[in-house]
């Protein structure tokens, strides 16, 4: 097959599909470029559906290659491993609009696979592979309902642009995913939102810029329906060129017309009350015995009992959002705008250095807020140009929050994106490292889950980095909205439970402060959602979001003055760059003496012409002592010549000991200064490293260097070795060098085979050798008179 491409402007970018050249065995294959951001999306199909599955059995991956920015895996095998969390985020991007939009009943494995063959730093790639997958679907022949065209739309001075580059998010204050489809009367109904304040929208909203308020989300989502039609239009064009007949799926039929006759009738009477019981777990064992009570009355055999299954649900389906709609009235008792009742609390567990427990009628969530040193933020190594984040937030749902059994594996794909929909959620109010110079990590445990718990999630950390003392700029809070959709009467619900949004047609979470919105995610079953759907669904969502503020004010309406006594303490002291070398010293052996010494923790960074040392310590004292001794390393103080110093024996050579007297200052104590009395052979024969001895400055050299002596005498440590008075040794110069070594000298007088003894030294001679001064040993290097240029050297300074 030739390779056919399509291209065109889609909000104002050159937005191409291309076909027909690569990966022809899949059903579809498309290249995908905007600007040189270039993905392959691949979509294929079993032709045979699984036995026994009654969901739509769809997978999508994202494949990352760093050969795609140009670069080799930072892993140890030098290969890509497990999708990075960017990576499954796009996953989730891609399959939220997708999964709604195939053939009702078509349960055939499915396989999207978006590669990243080229990225060019300015497009983000999530984009690019949402709108590929949608095209490869399109003509593959897999019964999928589409075209979908996706656009992210920013918020800038004012205005949205479509397709943003990274520059162009740098300077906005919101950005939003949209993906929509056509409707029936040929406009455009939104499928899925993600959307999110920038890292700095709410200083740039600050200094002037247009807020990111419902009306302005309102007005973006129509901005991104023409940039969708857009794409829309484009892959019909690929589809009318490049299309494969659908083919013939095997389509599944969950029950027969007559099965779900038989259940309504026999259930209706038993579900009329049970659909009335607030508490989840009561209601669940109500619905349970209704559902065995209406299989026994039935008689449906073992080969029937998945489809009666599946019809029983549908009749609980119809019967709850009948209720919803037609009377007004929800699972639990409450009216559409309700809020269940609300439980806050901080300082939940006394030795973390924040916690927030936030309760929303039975969704329960515990927040941990911990404090690390810059240096503990997490390294990125991805297509992005983000290269670290000193924020994160982690999101923990165990099967008990839920009151099953089950295995705990790590974070699935939705636990890691529910945990970056709160991080979006705050990350606008978080303060910057010059503000607040430290890493945050904060860990959401969802204790008890009956809807809601992301959401819940972001009020939790809210409260959590008040308790922590971390100086948001503003408290957070977060509620899930839903909707029934019943003979085209729509009802918007505010704070939905578990079943309603199993049973619903929409999940739309909104959180933010008291003004502005810092995070959105929609996504509905639904072909599709009218605007004004939409709009209302803002409006009610603020109403909600003020009320949750006020209660949560009335616990902690700001931060915390004081950290908790066991968060760590950072102190931070700018210094002269060129002085960064000496308190890292050589090969880090200064700033880990420095930590070893004081129990401090401490990292150096490079700031323009100036270096910031940063000293952590949960103990003040330990956090001085550091700070007191970096100082005297960059500012030493001034050593007195004359001057008597209690120091302390820091390092021991051959030739003597270093002694620091004052911060960053040692001086030599040589060899020779140990005893007057005797020759010393052993530095070790005194003194000891840590210990504390009296020393009186007696000279600094030209180059700042500092000789000490002791100002009392030291008494030789039991069992050192035997040294003669020094009265006794003769002087080296004056010692016997020549004349006859044999004598007794008992078997070194010898001759040895192959030399030594009375060797024949040739024209060399024998007898005695002229002396050389110490500096001609020096010279010659040998190493059995190199001690004394050592001697000879400090002979020279003053003697005591």
């Amino acid at each position: 097959m030739p390779e056919i491409t399509v291209n065109g402007l889609v909000g104002g970018k050159q937005l191409s599909f291309s076909t027909g050249k690569l990966a022809g065995q899949a059903d579809g294959a498309v290249v995908a470029r905007l600007g040189e951001t270039e993905m392959l999306v691949t979509a294929t199909a079993l032709k045979t559906q699984r036995e026994g599955i009654d969901f739509f059995p769809l997978t999508v991956d994202i494949e990352e290659r760093m050969y795609a920015v140009g670069r080799i895996p930072g892993s140890f095998f030098r290969r890509e491993g497990r999708p990075s969390e960017d990576a499954t985020l796009t996953a989730r991007l891609i399959d939220r609009p997708l999964r709604p939009s195939f053939k009702e009943g078509f349960r055939c494995e499915t396989h999207v696979v978006a590669t990243t063959f080229a990225v060019d730093g300015e497009n983000p790639y999530d984009i690019v592979a949402l709108n590929g997958a949608s095209a490869a679907l399109m003509i593959s022949g897999i019964p999928f309902e589409g075209p979908l065209g996706g656009v992210r739309i920013a918020l800038k001075k004012g205005e949205w642009v479509a397709f943003p580059t990274y520059a162009d998010l740098a300077e906005s204050v919101f950005e939003m995913v949209v993906a929509g489809g056509r409707n029936s009367e040929g406009g455009v109904d939104i499928i899925m939102v993600e959307a999110g304040s920038t890292t700095d929208g709410l200083r740039l909203i600050a200094a002037g810029d247009a807020p990111s308020d419902e009306a302005a989300v309102a007005q973006g989502l129509e901005v991104a329906k023409a940039a969708i039609a857009e794409s829309i239009d484009l892959q019909l064009q690929l589809l009318e060129r490049a299309g494969k007949k659908e083919g013939d799926w095997p389509i599944a039929l969950d029950y027969s017309s007559e099965l779900l006759e038989q259940v309504t009738n026999a259930a209706r009477p038993r579900l009329a009350e049970v659909i009335r019981i607030a508490a989840k777990t009561e209601r669940n064992q109500a619905i349970d015995e209704a559902q065995a009570s209406v299989l026994a009355e039935l008689g449906v055999g073992d080969e029937a009992s998945e489809q009666f299954k599946r019809a029983f649900k549908a009749v609980l389906k119809d019967m709850m959002r009948a209720q919803v709609v037609d009377e007004g009235v929800r699972l639990d008792g409450r009216g559409a705008t309700d809020v269940r009742p609300l439980s806050i609390e901080v300082g939940v567990v006394s030795r973390a250095h924040g916690s927030g427990l936030f309760q929303r009628g039975e969704t329960q969530v515990l927040n941990f807020t911990t404090l690390g040193m810059l240096k503990m933020e997490q390294m990125l190594d991805t297509l992005s140009p983000e290269d670290g984040k000193r924020y994160m937030h982690h999101y923990n749902m165990p099967p008990y929050s839920t009151g099953e059994a089950g295995p705990m594996r790590g974070p699935r794909r939705r636990e890691i994106g529910h945990g970056a929909l709160a991080e979006r959620a705050l990350l606008p109010v978080i303060p910057t490292a010059e503000e607040f110079p430290y890493a945050l990590r904060l860990v959401s445990e969802v204790i008890s889950s009956n809807g809601s718990t992301s959401m819940g999630s972001v009020c939790a950390s809210s409260l959590s980095l008040m308790d922590a003392a971390v100086p948001i700029s503003d408290a957070v809070a977060g509620i899930a909205m839903g909707l029934i959709e019943r003979n085209s009467n729509y009802v918007t619900l505010t704070d939905i439970l578990g079943a309603e949004d199993a049973l619903g047609d929409m999940d739309f979470k909104v959180a933010g402060t008291a003004n502005v919105i810092t995070a959105l995610q929609l996504d509905t079953k639904l072909q599709g959602l009218p605007s004004e759907v939409l709009t209302q669904a803002l409006d009610q969502a603020r109403d909600a979001r003020l009320l949750i503020l006020e209660a949560m004010n009335k616990v902690i309406d700001s931060p915390r003055t004081e950290l908790n006594r066991w968060a760590p303490r950072i102190e931070t002291i700018q210094i002269p760059k060129d002085k960064i070398g000496e308190v890292i010293g050589p090969k880090g052996k200064v700033i880990r003496e420095l930590e070893e010494k004081t129990g401090a923790t401490i990292e150096i960074d490079e700031e323009g012409a100036y270096g910031l040392v940063r000293i952590a310590s949960t103990d003040s004292e330990a956090l001085n002592a550091a700070k007191e001794r970096v100082n005297a390393i960059v500012f030493p103080p001034e050593a007195e010549l004359g001057k008597v110093y209690e120091g302390e024996v820091v390092n021991i050579t051959k030739f003597g000991a270093f002694v620091n007297i004052l911060p960053g200052r040692d001086g030599l104590l040589h060899i020779s200064k140990l005893d007057d009395t005797r020759r010393v052979d052993r530095v070790e024969d005194y003194l000891e490293l840590g210990q504390r001895v009296p020393v009186l400055l007696e000279e600094i050299d030209r180059n700042g260097k500092l000789a000490l002596k002791l100002v009392e005498p030291l008494e030789r440590k039991e069992g050192a070795g035997s040294s003669a008075p020094s009265d006794d040794r003769p002087l080296r110069n004056d010692r016997d060098r020549g004349g006859d070594r044999g004598g007794d000298r008992g078997d070194r007088g010898r001759p040895r085979e192959g030399g030594g003894g009375n060797r024949d030294r040739g024209d060399r001679g024998g007898g005695s050798r002229p002396e050389r001064r110490p500096a001609e040993v020096a010279q010659t290097g040998d190493s059995r008179r190199k001690a004394v240029s050592f001697e000879d050297v400090f002979d020279n300074l003053p003697k005591p």
